[in-house]
């Protein structure tokens, strides 16, 4: 496997088979790559968005865990679907915050812990309640 070297401001980018290992340390600043290739690119607007997308997935899987039914509707089953949807929902949410953190962004990453934090006071702490 041939590897060749390149650099993404100062920062060496090994490419073996389109396979790409960069940052392994946490970074602040707007040019970065979260989710999906080339977004939110330099663009610090697009980062800005960015920011807010974690946040609100965060929020969301916040919401999701307390999301459950208490009873049975007139079937099991479709009590049963329904919690496992709710549940796959959350597990899929999870994973996308969790890799966009594995961009070692730290405003992702302030993004991410804020999202989850504001979503535990509003759905799941005492004082919601």
């Amino acid at each position: 496997m041939a590897f060749r070297t390149t650099s993404h401001n100062g920062i060496p980018i090994h490419h073996a088979n389109h396979l790409i290992a960069a940052r392994r340390s946490f970074y602040w600043g707007h040019n970065t790559v979260i989710l999906f290739d080339h977004w939110p690119g330099n663009n610090p607007a697009m980062y800005a968005l960015a920011i807010i997308f974690v946040f609100c997935l965060a929020f969301l899987v916040e919401l999701l865990i307390g999301f459950e039914f208490t009873k049975p509707g007139p079937t099991k089953v479709g009590f049963c679907l329904l919690n496992t949807g709710v549940y796959m929902m959350r597990a899929a949410l999870s994973y996308m915050v969790m890799l966009a953190v594995v961009s070692y962004n730290g405003g992702i990453f302030l993004a991410a812990v804020g999202g989850h934090a504001v979503g535990f006071l509003i759905f799941r702490s005492w004082a919601a309640r």
